[in-house]
């Protein structure tokens, strides 16, 4: 008696299983059966909602569905992040959002979700490092001569930040580290008054993103003195990397991310990953990326992302520790 009931609840397991198996198939197979839903947690025009335009029009036509991009701006994310909490996990809404939402914000404001158990990085779509930017009347035309004049002109040189707490703000912090100077963080709310009293002479200089930069440089408002990122930005060819200049570990990208649920069925996110990153190879996207200074993608994995995001979140952290910048 006892074997034959062992026998039945092993049948009755394996059932369950191959019938999870079944369900989690035909759920890949029949997605999408609606519109799908980009969450962007950034107002429209900006960088994010750029990149999140340039995938949804590439997508369309592939999956025969409408794609929506849906700005939900503010609460430094907060917000957009909500919006994914909240609906269904099917996997017909995702969350189209930076690194930094990961990151840096949940060290600078107290989120109501945990960044590493109530989202799931997907897919890389791009990422880009940000530019030092400065006046054109400032005096230092590279970086080893900012850290000259500042060594010179000790606790009287400043640097503007789009957000205190953010990378742009941490990289000050990591200079100041690495070069043993002291450059005066000021904060802003934003990349575009924080541009206008540098280009105003109010502020000397800052860290600032691509898109909103280049124009700016372009016009001769203000002046490139290095990328952060790995290589030379091909928009900025003659502008050198913080590795040429001897600072290698200011070395830093801001991720732009497909997001989604965890506990969307993980065949419907394998559908949805496999998707994604065929586009992301297309060159036309790729191009297209390249006008607003992002390179392209990689073709980590979840996990991978994972693990490198929790270690940028620990190095923020440490940073932000290091000048006393209150724990939200």
């Amino acid at each position: 008696m006892k074997r034959r009931m062992m026998i039945h609840r092993l049948a009755g397991i394996a059932c369950a299983a191959a019938l999870g198996t079944l369900t989690g198939a035909a759920s890949a197979q029949a997605w999408p059966d609606k519109p799908i839903r980009f969450i962007v947690p950034s107002t429209p025009g900006g960088t994010l909602d750029m990149v999140a335009r340039i995938l949804s029009e590439s997508m369309q036509p592939l999956i025969n569905q409408t794609i929506i991009v849906d700005n939900k701006a503010g609460a430094a994310g907060i917000i957009g992040v909500g919006e994914l909490m909240k609906a269904p996990r099917d996997g017909h809404t995702v969350l189209i959002h930076i690194s930094g939402g990961v990151t840096e914000i949940p060290h600078v404001i107290k989120t109501p979700y945990d960044p590493f158990k109530d989202l799931k990085p997907l897919v890389e779509l791009g990422g880009s490092g940000l530019v030092l930017v400065a006046n054109p009347q400032f005096a230092p035309n590279s970086l080893k001569e900012i850290v000259a004049y500042a060594k010179a002109n000790p606790g009287k040189t400043s640097y503007a930040s789009y957000s205190p707490g953010t990378i742009s703000h941490t990289l000050g912090v990591e200079l100041n580290r690495v070069a043993g100077i002291d450059l005066v963080h000021v904060g802003y709310k934003g990349s575009v008054p924080a541009l206008q009293d540098v280009m105003g002479g109010q502020v000397p200089m800052m860290f600032d993103g691509p898109a909103t930069s280049l124009p700016q440089i372009q016009g001769g408002k203000v002046k490139a003195l290095a990328v952060t990122s790995p290589r030379r930005m091909a928009l900025l060819p003659d502008v050198p990397t913080v590795a040429e200049a001897g600072f290698s570990t200011l070395t830093q990208l801001s991720g732009l991310i497909m997001f989604v649920s965890p506990d969307v069925p993980a065949a419907v996110q394998d559908r949805l990953r496999e998707l994604t990153l065929r586009i992301v190879q297309m060159p036309k996207y790729r191009e297209r990326l390249a006008t607003l200074g992002i390179d392209p993608g990689s073709a980590a994995t979840p996990e991978e992302m994972s693990r490198s995001l929790r270690s940028d979140s620990d190095r923020h952290a440490a940073l932000l520790s290091s000048v006393g910048f209150p724990k939200p």
